[in-house]
């Protein structure tokens, strides 16, 4: 069934309460199918099964994708979708690291929620060891991780 809710999530992500909860409501019916945990808030039963929130995933799946893109590891040019902080010139705390992004300007809220925008903020946030991971798969390992530990401080 994920395989189905995550396909292409990048290009389509939904950025509407009501659409991110109509998804979120498939994979609570699916874990709730199972035995022995009907007991259980969806959060634990989750946990339980070793899963995460489609919201989780898909905001794992943006940065996984971005990683790609900013490290040349798809066949698309970064300067078609980001522009880099080293562009400007100017001596900023968030220049300091080479693959930090510079948010572009959007007037319309359907814009923010591009692919090319709503992941930079993120990807600034993630710590510049991380970026430079050598392959896709150290760096989803690290970020996952990370955000785990994120959640545990919450």
């Amino acid at each position: 069934m994920r395989p189905h809710l995550e396909f292409a999530v990048p290009a389509w992500s939904p950025w509407l309460e009501a659409d991110k909860e109509v998804l979120e409501k498939v994979q609570r019916r699916a874990v709730q199918m199972v035995s022995g945990l009907r007991s259980h808030t969806y959060e634990d039963r989750l946990k339980e099964l070793g899963l995460t929130t489609l919201e989780e995933r898909r905001h794992q799946a943006d940065m996984a994708q971005t990683y790609k893109i900013v490290r040349g590891k798809d066949r698309v040019c970064k300067e078609t979708w980001f522009k880099s902080v080293t562009e400007t010139g100017r001596a900023t705390r968030s220049a300091a690291d080479p693959l930090n992004l510079r948010p572009q300007q959007s007037r319309l809220e359907i814009r923010r929620q591009f692919f090319s925008q709503r992941v930079v903020e993120s990807w600034n946030d993630i710590p510049a060891d991380l970026k430079q991971s050598v392959n896709v798969k150290n760096f989803k390992n690290g970020y996952k991780t990370l955000r785990e530990k994120m959640v545990e401080r919450t």
